[in-house]
Parts: structure tokens; C-alpha cells; sequence
């Protein structure tokens, strides 16, 4: 397995550790209860540093972005973010990635984990076409998270600079330490955060110096079981379960990741007409009012009729009830449903995504 800079601090920690995508990493450290409860009241961290990260450049840089992915580039900014798809011929998810916008001839990818080198191999095979050169970056950096309503005082504290320009879906280059950092106000949990990508062998430093900053906050490190409870009450897709090479991405909710009314790119026409002849799943948020924790793969049906399946379930922290998202294949008449656990069938309601509001 592959390990990241920061692997022996999760050991000393006392993280379990598990294997992830070809990566251990720690999935928790106290309990996933107290880890996802401090990122909604205060801070948590995340390294994050499984992620890969693919770099696009040359004059042709945003005609190449426009192509490969399903969101407009050419509204995004210097120094700004944007969430976007990446489709196949067909239609479906290759993945969901994160650009960030460094001028119009310079743009990074940051790639779930699990399809770095998969993205990685999708995009290249584009190369030829546009003025452009496709390198994969993701040996050469590590990513730390910090999330919460106390993130940006502990950052800002710990690295001796102003955060207060950098805006939400935005980033800055910050130098400290000796190394050049991207610091970027984005995040996969619903709150306050950002995402810092340095140097592999400078993560160390910065985690132990976050982790001194945010002792008065009770900073928690946090491992992925919380990061996906946490996605999970935002109704955020992940890969893999809400998302991937087989699901249209309109049926997943994602419509406005997708400007169909722009330029071409990969998928666009498929799209289009899944959009025109009907869509035929549709992704649902539901609460248990029975005992019970939806896992993925459970059935749900209405009044012995198949519906569809569970791509994500939890109990959540936060509202402490049982809550999922999962796909039904045809509308139904009023909110109520029911999940089969095992051999019985608990009582659910359809509710309104996301789960958890401030």
C-alpha cells in the first residue's frame, strides 16, 4: 500500500488504519461521532493527501478544459475553483473533480483517489487534439484539510497570515515555512474550510503546527469514516455510489455541473437526449422513522414494488436519526417508502437534500 507523508503521525495518534484505494490511511481516531461533531463545532483535519492531482497547461488550456469537462470554464476566474464533471462517450461519470484556475494557459485537477490514474489516463488521451501538455502531479503533493466554523482563525493563526481575501470556491499561493502552498476555501463537508496543497515532505510541519494552533478550539484529527458521514448529511455524491461510469449524471442531481447550453464536450450530445426523451431514475434523499442504518445496495420499495437501491446511508451525528440517499426508477405518489434491512422492511420518508442546515 501507499503511504502519505503524514503516516506515521495518524499511527502515533492511535488512528486505525485501513486500506483505501491502494492507500492506508486512517479511517478514525477518537470515534466517528466526536471527529464529525468538531468539524460542525469547531475544527477538524483531514489529510487528504491520497488525492491526485492532474496539471493542464499551454495556450490551448481552456478550450481543452471546456472539452473534457461538463462545466463552463471560461466563466472561472484567476485564483478561482470550480466543481465539474468528468463524462464518458455514453454519458456516465469518469469522476467529479475540483479545477483551479491559474491563468487561461494553467489549470489543476485535483482526482478522487480511487481514479487518479484512471483521470489521469481519460484526460491525456485528449492531449493530441488541443495545444496543450497533461502531467500528472499527485507524487509530488500532499493535501490537508482543515474544516469548520473554527478553520479559518487556526489557519490563519498557525501560518502567521491573513485569510480574509481568499472567498469561497477561491485560492491563494502562499508561501511559508520555506514552501509554496495553494490554499484553496474549499471542502467536501458543508462547512467553513480549506484545502491546502504543499509539498509531499512538507505536510508533516504544517499538520503539527495546525494541530498546535487549534488545541484552544479542541481541534480533532479526523479520519474518512467522519469525512463521510459528513459529505453524507450534505447529500454530496460520491464516486463509486451516488456517481459513476454507468449513472447519467442529470439523474444524480448534477444539472447545474452541466451546461448543456454551452460548448460541446465529452458527453454533451447523450446527455442532451437523456434530457429531451425523459430521465428515468432520479436520486433521493430519505429519513428512517424506524430503527435501522441504510447501507448501500439495500432495496427500497413502495407497497411491495421495487423502487431502486441505497447508494449511501448513515446514522447522522449531527441530527441522530438514520439517513441515505438512493436511486427510484419511477415517481411516487406521496413521501413515504420503505427500506428492506436484511429480511424486514423499515418505514422511511423522502425528505429534501441536504439533510443538515446551519
Amino acid at each position: 500500500m501507499k503511504k502519505t507523508a503524514l503516516n506515521s503521525i495518524h499511527k502515533d495518534l492511535g488512528a486505525k488504519m485501513v486500506e483505501f484505494a491502494g492507500w492506508e490511511m486512517p479511517v478514525q481516531y477518537e470515534g466517528v461521532r466526536q471527529e464529525h461533531l468538531a468539524v460542525r463545532k469547531s475544527a477538524g483535519l483531514f489529510d487528504v493527501s491520497h488525492m491526485g492531482e492532474i496539471e493542464v497547461k499551454g495556450k490551448d488550456a481552456i478550450k481543452f478544459c471546456q472539452w473534457v469537462t461538463t462545466n463552463d470554464v471560461k466563466k472561472v476566474a484567476d485564483f478561482q475553483a470550480q466543481y465539474t464533471l468528468l463524462c464518458n462517450n455514453e454519458g456516465g461519470v469518469v469522476d467529479d473533480v475540483i479545477i483551479y484556475k491559474f491563468s487561461d494557459e494553467h489549470f489543476l485537477f485535483c482526482v478522487n483517489a480511487s481514479n487518479s490514474d484512471k483521470d489521469f489516463a481519460w484526460i491525456k488521451k485528449e492531449e493530441d487534439k488541443f495545444d496543450v501538455e497533461v502531467l500528472d502531479k499527485s507524487s509530488e503533493y500532499s493535501q490537508i484539510a482543515i474544516q469548520g466554523p473554527d478553520s479559518k482563525t487556526i489557519l490563519s493563526r498557525a501560518i502567521k497570515q491573513s485569510l480574509d481575501n481568499i472567498k469561497k470556491f477561491r485560492f491563494e499561493m502562499i508561501h511559508w515555512n520555506g514552501f509554496d502552498m495553494i490554499v484553496a476555501r474549499t471542502g467536501y463537508t458543508g462547512e467553513e474550510g480549506f484545502e491546502i496543497f504543499l509539498p509531499w515532505e512538507a505536510a508533516p510541519s504544517l499538520w503539527i503546527k495546525l494541530m498546535e494552533s487549534g488545541k484552544e478550539h479542541s481541534i480533532k484529527p479526523c479520519g474518512l469514516a467522519a469525512r463521510d458521514t459528513l459529505r453524507i448529511e450534505m447529500g454530496y455524491s460520491l464516486y463509486g455510489h451516488e456517481i459513476d461510469e454507468d449513472i447519467n449524471p442529470l439523474e444524480a442531481g448534477l444539472e447545474r455541473y452541466i451546461k448543456l447550453e454551452g460548448d460541446d464536450f465529452i458527453g454533451k450530445a447523450v446527455l442532451e437526449k437523456s434530457l429531451n426523451e425523459g430521465l428515468s431514475n432520479k436520486l433521493v434523499g430519505f429519513e428512517l422513522i424506524e430503527r435501522g442504518i441504510p447501507r448501500q445496495g439495500y432495496s427500497i420499495f413502495k407497497n411491495g414494488t421495487f423502487l431502486g437501491n441505497v447508494t449511501s446511508g448513515t446514522l447522522s451525528p449531527s441530527l441522530e436519526k438514520s439517513i441515505g440517499l438512493g436511486y427510484l426508477n419511477s415517481k411516487v405518489d406521496d413521501d413515504k417508502i420503505q427500506i428492506q434491512i436484511r429480511d424486514t422492511f423499515r418505514d422511511a420518508v423522502i425528505v429534501n437534500i441536504p439533510f443538515y442546515n446551519k
